[in-house]
Formats: C-alpha cells, sequence, structure tokens
C-alpha cells in the first residue's frame, strides 16, 4: 500500500514522498523490506535524513481513566543526505529487522485488532516532516501458531487482543508494552477461569509464554489474577505434541491458582517437570494495565479467529485509527 505526503516543511510545490512496503506479513524478528520514493517538486530540495517509526497504537491506564495512544517503538535510520532536483527521482531501498517482541497484527490471514503502521519522518533544512502511517501486518512465529493452535484444538475461543502499557515482572522484556490475546475457555475450565490471557515474549533464542489466568471471585470477594511463564525453544515449534503440552500448562496454570490463590509466590522460577525443556516460573505485571477495548471474536482459534460482521468491525477501526494520526500529523510540520 502507497501513502503519498506533500512535506509541509517546504511548503506548496515541494517534494512529495511514497512508502511502499513489500507485500505480505513479516514474522517478529523477521525483515522488513520496502523503498521510500521521493518526487521532486518545482524547486530543488536538500534532505538531510529519512528515518522509518514503528508505531502502534497502545491502550494505558491513569488516575483518570483508561486512554489509547499511539506509541514509537523502534526508529530506523535508512537514508542520509540526498539532493532532489527540480522534477526527479529517488529511490532509498531499506530492508529492517523488526523486533522479536513486535505483537501479532493477524492469525490465519484475519485480524487481531491490533494496529501497527510505519511512519516516515524526513528531515528537511532543520525541519523533521512526519507522514502518513503505513499499516504493517505481522504473522505468528511457527512456536506461537503452535500455542494458539493447541488452545483452539483444547476448545478455546477467541475474545480480544490488545497492546498494554506496562511491563511484566521476572521476564527479559524489552518493548514498554505486551500484548495480551485474551481466550474464553472450554466448559471443563469454565467454572475456575472467566478467560485465559496469552503473552508472547519472543527473543532469538525462543519464546516464553505467559498465561494468565482471571481467578472467580466468592460471593464477598474479588478475583485474582494468577501468572504462570512457560519457555519454548524456537527448534520445538514442530516437535512437540503442543495440545498436550498446552492442556498441561492450562493444568498447572489453575491447579496453582487453587492451590494458592493469594498466597502464590512471585519472581522464581522452576524447572518444567516434564519430558521437554521448557521451564516455568512465576511473575508479576507492573507498570499501567487496561481492561480490553478491541472488537470481539470468535471462537475456534484452530479455524480462525474473526470473520464476518466481527473481522470487519475490527479492520473499520483499524482505518479509523489510522485516519486520526494522519489528521494529526497534518497539523503540525515540525517537531
Amino acid at each position: 500500500m502507497v501513502f503519498t505526503r506533500l512535506l509541509g516543511s517546504l511548503g506548496v510545490g515541494g517534494p512529495t514522498v511514497d512508502t511502499v512496503l513489500a507485500p505480505g506479513p513479516v514474522l517478529p524478528g523477521g525483515t522488513l523490506s520496502g523503498e521510500v520514493r521521493i518526487e521532486g517538486g518545482r524547486a530543488q530540495a536538500q534532505i538531510e535524513g529519512i528515518t522509518l517509526e514503528l508505531v502502534a497504537r497502545v491502550e494505558a491506564e491513569t488516575g483518570d481513566g483508561e486512554h489509547e495512544g499511539g506509541i514509537v517503538f523502534e526508529r530506523y535510520l535508512v537514508g542520509g543526505a540526498l539532493r532532489v532536483a527540480e522534477g526527479g527521482r529517488e529511490t532509498v531501498p531499506f530492508s529492517l529487522v523488526l523486533p522479536w517482541e513486535t505483537p501479532l497484527t493477524e492469525l490465519y490471514g484475519q485480524p487481531l485488532g491490533i494496529v501497527l503502521g510505519v511512519r516516515t519522518e524526513v528531515a528537511v533544512a532543520g525541519a523533521r516532516d512526519k507522514g502518513d502511517l503505513d499499516p504493517l501486518t505481522v504473522g505468528a512465529l511457527p512456536a506461537q501458531e503452535a500455542v494458539l493452535d493447541a488452545f483452539g484444538r483444547l476448545g478455546f475461543g477467541f475474545r480480544s487482543a490488545d497492546l498494554e502499557l506496562g511491563r511484566i515482572g521476572g521476564t527479559g522484556q524489552q518493548l514498554p508494552f505486551y500484548q495480551e490475546i485474551e481466550l474464553t475457555p472450554p466448559p471443563r475450565h469454565a467454572h475456575a477461569v472467566n478467560e485465559i490471557e496469552v503473552t508472547f515474549l519472543a527473543s532469538p533464542g525462543g519464546v516464553d509464554v505467559v498465561l494468565e489466568a482471571d481467578k472467580r471471585g466468592g460471593l464477598f470477594s474479588e478475583g485474582h489474577d494468577t501468572l504462570t511463564r512457560f519457555s519454548v525453544s524456537h527448534e520445538q515449534a514442530g516437535h512437540l505434541d503442543w495440545t498436550s503440552e498446552v492442556d498441561g500448562w492450562v493444568s498447572r496454570l489453575v491447579e496453582h491458582r487453587a492451590v494458592y490463590g493469594d498466597h502464590a509466590s512471585y519472581g522464581h522460577a522452576d524447572p518444567y517437570g516434564g519430558q521437554h525443556s521448557a521451564h516455568e516460573d512465576h511473575g508479576r505485571r507492573s507498570g499501567p494495565g487496561v481492561g480490553t477495548a478491541v472488537a470481539a471474536g470468535a471462537a475456534g482459534l484452530a479455524v480462525g479467529v474473526a470473520g464476518g460482521l466481527v473481522a470487519a468491525e475490527i479492520v473499520d477501526e483499524v482505518g479509523d485509527f489510522f485516519e486520526d494520526e494522519d489528521e494529526g500529523d497534518g497539523e503540525e510540520d515540525e517537531d
């Protein structure tokens, strides 16, 4: 998809910039390729630098309620000094490696409602002009897809997904936010939990899978969350019985909640205790947290996370965010 932006810092008749991303989804830790196309205006222009920003829509909770906004989580300098002649054309190719913790925006080709974008910033004559957002599509790593497939086979359904500002204690989390994929439990676990939230923290060595079960409260008490983390290597993705593995994770999580309740210990790591090298530990989410605000999904992860009207609603919501961002950028020509 191509977005064209008139460089406001040069006024009418200045060059235009198109950022074109290679088609198809990119994987976390994978390479995003494309090119920045610059077409000269009615006068020569001296560009000092071209930067690409990765932007995410993130939810945050403050004292006056929940808020959503764009956050830049990575910047790449893709071009240096460049002189664009009147009416001339220049192309700046780029190839970027995404952060391993880049959140997923789709699963099985269906949108999750997560909004990511690539924004082009061009420096001209000491001013920085930020262009439009180009939507970024990120698919699942094999291990991530295997885990979600297993949840689907176990009868879990997709509810929603969001990005929350904050950090998960006891992990090596790098980004200032984390993704939660919220699943509804099958009947055999419905008596114990309302939902299970899955967070993936990928790295070059593997993927940490953080599971959070929200505990049902009693008649006179509130429910509390229980966190458990399991680690798998990328090599294990095609070699484990994932249905059995994830079923064991869920059982451990529910058991841990039932046995320890509010007195669960946090911040330590234990051997997983099974035949695989995956291990388990318990942590705590820290920093701001919020409830979900993304459109609800349909049941059945293994056959798709959203469909019909739900998918259309997610697409509309994503489009609205990019339109809002573009309108906001148009009001400022300089940082």
